[in-house]
């Protein structure tokens, strides 16, 4: 059974909601910064609901290349396209009586959205290449962790089924909103960590909580979950983890050809500037593709530790594919 665990009555309220309009058949949209657990609030839901027995399917729209999410979404039929050698059923169809979770919904394309809202609107799926529509039953949970209203505005986004989608709204504030969080947290992350790397630790020291306490953690719990990982794996056997084990890498601004954001936690990128030979082009090249792998490969946050659009990076990636890299 899914646990958030927390101390913060602003996130014990917004749980409570969460177990309460579980019941309904309404559209979830959970909103909230990346790392704060969103798919895990999902998770929630879902298992508080009449559905729980039933499967629980998620897919990343931005994880996934245009070309191919719809085909993953909605199936297809044999011959439907070159490679379609037999039948595939979609997500919808596989989360049929159960949860589909439609993870960074803001990323997918307008076009796909449209199809989307005509199944939520007629509880029907077209494969691509099928002659009749499939009935399903399905509750969408979308979560994004940009504000989906302004992507409306931007024209990016849907209006109709931005209010399709907004029937309930969660929005899960940062770890740095969410008062005694932070020490709660890294306390059952070490005792989790702990046991998985069979390692004795006797706790947290007052100092390091204080470290701790003190950061403004961007990357919100996966980010704390990370240094503790670290914190236990260099902390004295059955000692307690102090300042000295907690190695957090405050994030730097590339200022590379108006990639001004944030490298992210840990990431290895080398900002030494200029040197004879070397382009600006090339430098951003590094710098991309290195958060690229600091972030394996995940395209939402790589651009947003990059502080710009998936669309960029994407085109940025079709470039250096056209120049023969293996991105």
């Amino acid at each position: 059974m899914t646990e958030i665990i927390t101390a913060d009555r602003r996130m014990k309220d917004l749980i409570q909601l969460a177990r309460t309009v579980a019941q309904s058949k309404a559209t979830i949209l959970i909103q909230g910064e990346s790392g704060t657990g969103k798919e895990l609030m999902a998770s929630l839901i879902h298992e508080s609901s009449s559905r729980a027995s039933k499967p629980f399917v998620a897919i990343n729209c931005a994880a996934i290349p245009e070309n191919l999410l719809e085909s993953e979404l909605f199936g297809y039929e044999r011959g439907a396209f070159t490679g379609a050698v037999n039948s595939k059923a979609g997500k919808f169809e596989f989360a049929n009586g159960g949860t589909l979770l439609l993870d960074e919904i803001s990323e997918m394309d307008i076009r796909l959205q449209a199809k989307l809202l005509r199944v939520i609107q007629e509880g029907e799926v077209d494969r691509l290449g099928g002659r009749k529509p499939i009935s399903v039953d399905v509750r969408i949970i979308a979560t994004t962790n940009r504000n989906l209203a302004d992507c409306v505005r931007e024209g990016s986004f849907r209006e109709d089924l931005f209010y399709r989608l907004n029937v309930v709204n969660l929005t899960i504030p940062s770890l740095r909103e969410r008062t005694g969080d932070v020490t709660l947290l890294a306390r059952n992350f070490v005792e989790g960590f702990a046991r998985k790397n069979q390692r004795r630790i006797a706790g947290v020291s007052p100092a390091a909580l204080a470290v701790l306490e003190s950061h403004s953690w961007n990357g919100n719990i996966r980010e704390l979950e990370n240094v503790i990982e670290g914190a236990v794996l260099t902390a004295s056997d059955g000692g307690l983890i102090e300042p000295t084990d907690i190695r957090i890498e405050y994030r730097r601004p590339l200022g590379t050809n108006g990639i001004g954001a944030e490298a992210g936690l840990g990431a290895q990128i080398d900002l030494s500037g200029w040197v004879p030979g070397r382009t600006l082009d090339q430098i951003e090249k590094n710098v991309i593709l290195d958060a690229l792998k600091h972030h394996e490969g995940n395209r939402t946050h790589t651009a947003r530790a990059l502080g710009i659009s998936i669309r960029t990076l994407r085109n940025k990636l079709a470039d250096y594919r056209r120049d023969g890299l293996d991105v």
